[in-house]
């Protein structure tokens, strides 16, 4: 079960992510408890490996935005790297972070 002493151990700043939730703690952990479920981590994944960087970026930027709404740290700041390289087109390995980023999402799903 998600807790607040997860998150913050896990890197989020549950602080911020509760204040953006009005200090309501139950909505807080039952929207994080959402995120391994978002439908953008399999369209980012799908675009990247079809190489797809429209797709991809859309799909990244996303997720950008839930994760730092909900003060996800560690998994946004991974997600807002991939998002700017897929911004700009940048030609490199993308796998490295997007492997990053499943491997944060498998670790916030045993939370």
């Amino acid at each position: 079960m998600i807790t607040i002493e997860k998150l913050n151990e896990f890197g989020a700043d549950t602080k911020e992510g509760l204040g953006r939730c009005y200090g309501n703690e139950a909505l807080y952990l039952r929207l994080v408890g959402m995120i391994p479920a978002e439908a953008n981590f399999e369209k980012l994944s799908q675009a990247l490996n079809a190489g797809d960087l429209d797709a991809a970026f859309e799909a990244a930027h996303a997720l950008k935005g839930v994760l730092g709404n909900l003060s996800l740290t560690p998994m946004y700041e991974t997600c807002s790297e991939l998002t700017e390289l897929l911004r700009a087109r940048t030609e490199t390995d993308y796998m490295p972070l997007l492997n990053t980023l499943t491997e944060q999402k498998a670790r916030l799903e045993t939370m």
